[in-house]
């Protein structure tokens, strides 16, 4: 009862607060106020304490140097005729000062000290420093530039809950720093990405978010409708056919920076909508990928971090040592040692292994998709240090071509950092009738809620007729590689705004 009582005060005590703010900013436009949007800054927090931060009280005094500011309050100490308050902007925080005989007792009085902590402010004064060292503004002209109707999270102690931080992530940001920085090296690490294929020669495409087929993934589509051609059309769930139809028609090096839409699971790790960067060279193979991705990794680390070697949660990972390479077979035997090379290669032996650790098989699984269901099961989570895991089979890799000594599995790479799978890559299948009868394959051993998500894309076949150069592929989640650059157990918090479910109120 006590716990329901302090929660129906502390909402009561929200409410008045919102009331009388929305009152004060009656009677600021009663008086006038019209939401300016003509204050001009020409400095940031951050390059404040950079550039002056090191000069002492006396030079900053004969330097006498007028800075325009433009950020939210956050704190206030209000004492007789003067007053120290804190603002916030993009960068950080900066002290103020400001006196009552320096801008007037009417504005100092019936103004500035009614405004509220998250009114958005324009400061322009000299810099100083106090007599305990502190870099400071001297206030000579003020103006509010809007007013918040709500109070911030617990007076601006900070953020905690979760909830709140990814429904109203603008409150998240306001409220904690960290969070700011995480999404400032998201966007870093993007432009990086970018950066670093257009320097190595690639053309950067741009393929259609709404597809007639969805295509290049196995996945559940979001389905829309497009009233002008009356038909029904999928949001996409991978770019790569549209991609390898470039190849086809001449380009060589080209990558895509997109989002994609997958109508299945909400974790820490997956989100329905969700981003990832695409690749294909021609006259390349799936070797030439791995360490395209390893050149990639390495040149990201060095950028953000000046270094090679990063924290995740309690493990350090060197980018500039080679990847582990397994094949998939090999990883099954090495973290299973109850399972014997026989095993994995008798389909009776394997069923049983399969449903000992609780996979449900379906009737037209064949060994390898058996295999692969046991690997993602048992061996995914344990790779922690990043791994190159190939030799998928062909039964789970319909798009990727056959390897020439074994052709029950494929020239194809998953690269998995953390327990995470972070990119997919592989050599492109460019054998028009296997990549039609693969298709055609895995229409018939679907089933029918299946058969749903699983179309027969007639216009890449009659591409694929034209002819495909031998050509790699490479695809990287860009949310599972921010997650991991920047010390995230869920993927939640490296996006700004994850899909949720609706509120309850």
């Amino acid at each position: 009862m006590s716990d329901t009582k302090n929660n129906d005060q502390y909402k009561n005590i929200i409410h008045n607060e919102i009331q009388t703010r929305k009152i004060k900013m009656s009677h600021m436009k009663n008086m006038g106020f019209s939401f300016p949007n003509n204050f001009k800054k020409n400095i940031t927090s951050k390059e404040i304490h950079h550039k002056y931060q090191n000069e002492n009280i006396n030079e900053l005094q004969q330097l006498n140097i007028t800075v325009a500011i433009a950020g939210r309050m956050i704190q206030r100490r209000i004492m007789g005729k003067a007053s120290f308050f804190t603002l916030q902007d993009i960068e950080g925080i900066i002290q103020v000062y400001i006196q009552e005989k320096k801008i007037s007792s009417e504005f100092y009085n019936n103004h500035f000290k009614k405004w509220d902590i998250g009114d958005i402010l324009g400061v322009t004064g000299i810099l100083f420093k106090t007599k305990t060292g502190e870099l400071s503004i001297y206030c000579h002209n003020l103006e509010i530039l809007n007013k918040s109707l709500k109070p911030l999270p617990d007076k601006f102690h900070g953020l905690s809950n979760q909830e709140i931080r990814y429904r109203q992530r603008y409150l998240d940001l306001i409220s904690n720093k960290k969070s700011y920085n995480i999404f400032k090296n998201r966007s870093n690490i993007i432009m990086h990405i970018r950066n670093f294929m257009i320097e190595n020669n690639f053309l950067e495409v741009e393929t259609p978010m709404l597809q007639n087929i969805p295509g290049g993934a196995n996945a559940r589509p979001f389905i829309t409708y497009h009233n002008e051609i009356n038909t029904e059309m999928y949001l996409r769930i991978a770019p790569e056919l549209y991609l390898k139809k470039l190849i086809i028609g001449g380009f060589e090096r080209i990558f895509e920076i997109n989002r994609n839409f997958r109508n299945e699971g909400v974790s820490t790790r997956h989100n329905p909508e969700f981003t990832m960067m695409e690749a294909y060279i021609a006259y390349s193979n799936y070797e030439d990928m791995m360490k395209f991705t390893e050149k990639l990794f390495k040149s990201i680390t060095k950028l953000l971090f000046q270094d090679t070697i990063i924290e995740y949660d309690e493990y350090n990972f060197d980018f500039n040592q080679p990847f582990y390479r397994l094949t998939m077979q090999d990883a099954i035997l090495k973290f299973n040692p109850e399972i014997t090379l026989s095993d994995l290669e008798n389909i009776n032996k394997i069923k049983n292994i399969a449903k000992s650790i609780g996979i449900k098989i379906q009737k037209n699984w064949e060994i390898g998709q058996i295999k692969t269901e046991i690997f993602e099961k048992t061996v995914e989570k344990k790779l922690i240090q990043p791994t190159f895991i190939t030799e998928y089979p062909v039964e789970v890799s319909p798009l990727a071509k056959r390897n020439n000594i074994n052709p029950d599995v494929t020239d194809r790479f998953e690269l998995f950092i953390a327990g995470y799978e972070i990119g997919n890559g592989f050599s492109e299948l460019n054998d028009v009738e296997d990549q039609k009868n693969r298709f055609l394959n895995q229409i018939k051993k679907s089933n029918k809620k299946d058969n749903k998500n699983i179309f027969y894309d007639q216009d890449y076949i009659e591409a694929l007729k034209y002819g495909l150069p031998p050509t790699s592929g490479l695809g990287i989640g860009i949310d599972r590689l921010v997650m991991i650059l920047t010390n995230q157990i869920s993927i939640r918090d490296v996006i700004l705004f994850p899909t949720l479910r609706p509120y309850k109120k």
